[in-house]
């Protein structure tokens, strides 16, 4: 193992993060149109972020100035990959404790300042692009400073491309740089963009940056502000979901608003990849995929059960609103974003069933989404039918294709696995918050702590998949804060695990995994 190079590699990582909070720390001051004075928590928690990321990322680059070679094998970029989740996670809390970041005020109207477990959450939130918060009051900036709403909402940016493949398109690191793709965008190199994994990364980079510019220009041309524009445009591209109102999208009642950011939404959650040939004339590749035609067909059928189940069941009065705020929540959940424009807790129980499911399933491979991701449904699927056939036809030699290409069966064997450990993950995280989390969470809330089996499970669901927002004590119109610091702990765990797909996190502790033979 190359500590040395590994250090090396966290360091620029570290020090790219620190510099990126410039970014956030403008909107401290007036002339950026934010606050009337200048914002002096929001410019210190900032700003002394910003020193300890450059004294973490400078030790590391000093210890690892003298690192033999600059090949990177398998192991290492495992290890900076999920080493610079947890440093990013760590680093991005800083700016939420030095400001003196409130999550609420309590009964005597007394601001609570976010603790250790709170920044870790919404840290995490916001680079895995979760979405989750425990910030109940967003628009006060008595408890929020402006700059770190703003920071808040660039956590989303900076983790929904992926840190490390921004680091590989700013800097390049040759062999380094294919490693590192390999394993942060798996999805988007296996269908090669270009030769080169810088190429790549910068094909990719350019495509999220060219999103998220021209989202922003839409949303200022319907009425938001350059502010506003910015954060709900990083929330959107991200599939992140956070927002600089309480109501989230809600709170702009515009329906041309709504659908932007639902077109938007869906492009977030396509292969950047097919986005590519899109734009080199190759559309037809699209179409010819089988991973976006189940995608659309999801999407579709879900979009139709739930607005008109809601509509029968008499939620909306026509079903024109029926199909509008159903068609945003289903793109919403399913993409992992988590806006939300209804209160989604109200449905009928068979429309909050639909939902719970999309939660697993996701966008496309090589995007911004988190979850199982729609091509391991694809697999799944054709192995079971591959099975089953062989029942009546046990001699059947068949091999199993995507888009006309061979599956190899290595690859086939891990699908089954990742929905196991998903699977198993999501079930040890609803016991711990059952175990940890008191009926009396759910009685100062006002609710029934008979919802707790299903609140639990569904922010476990939330969680896991990077949608952000649960139901009932968790829902779209309340947050996180309700939960226990431990509760808080084990589901920012839950975050990175999905964002990652397990595997980089959990061989960290392996102590095998840490064995040079």
């Amino acid at each position: 193992m190359n500590y040395r190079l590994i250090a090396r590699l966290l360091g620029g990582i570290v020090l790219l993060l620190g510099a990126s909070m410039t970014a956030s720390l403008v909107w401290a001051f007036p002339a950026f149109g934010q606050v009337e004075t200048v914002e002096w928590n929001g410019l210190g928690g900032l700003l002394g972020a910003m020193a300890v990321c450059a004294g973490v990322g400078g030790l590391f680059s000093w210890w690892g100035r003298a690192a033999a070679g600059d090949r990177l094998f398998r192991k290492e970029a495992l290890v900076v990959v999920g080493l610079s989740w947890l440093l990013a996670t760590l680093l991005g809390a800083i700016p939420y404790w030095l400001s003196g970041t409130c999550r609420q005020r309590d009964a005597q109207n007394n601001p609570v300042r976010m603790d250790l477990f709170d920044g870790l959450f919404e840290s995490a939130s916001g680079f895995s692009g979760t979405g989750a918060s425990v910030l109940s009051d967003v628009e006060d900036p008595q408890l929020v400073p402006r700059s770190i709403l703003f920071w808040r909402s660039q956590t989303h940016f900076l983790g929904g491309l992926g840190i490390v493949v921004l680091f590989v398109a700013i800097l390049g690191m040759g062999s380094v740089g294919k490693a590192l793709m390999t394993v942060e965008a798996a999805g988007a190199t296996q269908q090669s963009i270009h030769e080169r994994a810088q190429h790549a990364a910068w094909a990719f980079a350019l495509i999220f940056l060219g999103l998220n510019a021209l989202l922003s220009l839409l949303l200022m041309v319907q009425g938001l502000s350059l502010y506003d524009a910015l954060c709900h445009a990083f929330g959107t591209v991200a599939t992140g979901g956070f927002s600089t109102y309480n109501k989230s999208v809600g709170y702009f009642q515009n329906v041309g608003v709504e659908m932007t950011i639902v077109v938007f939404m869906f492009l977030g959650c396509t292969n950047f990849a097919l986005l590519y040939f899109l734009l080199i004339g190759q559309g037809k590749k699209i179409f010819q995929n089988t991973e976006f035609r189940v995608y659309v067909a999801i999407l579709t059928l879900a979009t139709l059960l739930v607005a008109g189940y809601n509509w029968r069941a008499g939620t909306y009065s026509n079903l024109q609103d029926a199909f509008r705020y159903g068609v945003f929540q289903v793109v919403s959940i399913t993409t992992n974003t988590g806006f939300g424009t209804a209160d989604f807790d109200q449905w009928t129980g068979f429309a909050k069933g639909v939902l719970l499911f999309l939660m697993y399933v996701g966008g496309c491979m090589g995007s911004t989404s988190c979850s199982i991701k729609v091509v391991r449904y694809v697999l799944l699927a054709k192995s079971l039918w591959l099975q089953l056939e062989h029942v009546f036809r046990p001699n059947v030699v068949r091999q199993i294709r995507l888009n006309g290409e061979p599956v190899e069966p290595e690859e086939l064997h891990k699908v089954p696995l990742y929905f196991c450990l998903i699977g198993v993950l999501s079930l040890a995280g609803w016991l711990a918050l059952l175990a940890m989390e008191p009926d009396d969470t759910w009685n100062q809330a006002h609710r029934n702590p008979r919802e707790k089996l299903a609140d639990c499970a569904s922010a476990v669901a939330a969680t896991i998949n990077g949608v952000g927002p649960g139901i009932g004590l968790v829902g779209v119109m309340t947050n996180y804060a309700a939960l226990q610091g431990p509760s808080k702990l084990v589901l920012t765990l839950l975050m990175l695990l999905g964002r990652l797909e397990v595997f980089p996190l959990i061989l960290l502790l392996m102590p095998r995994f840490w064995k040079t033979s």
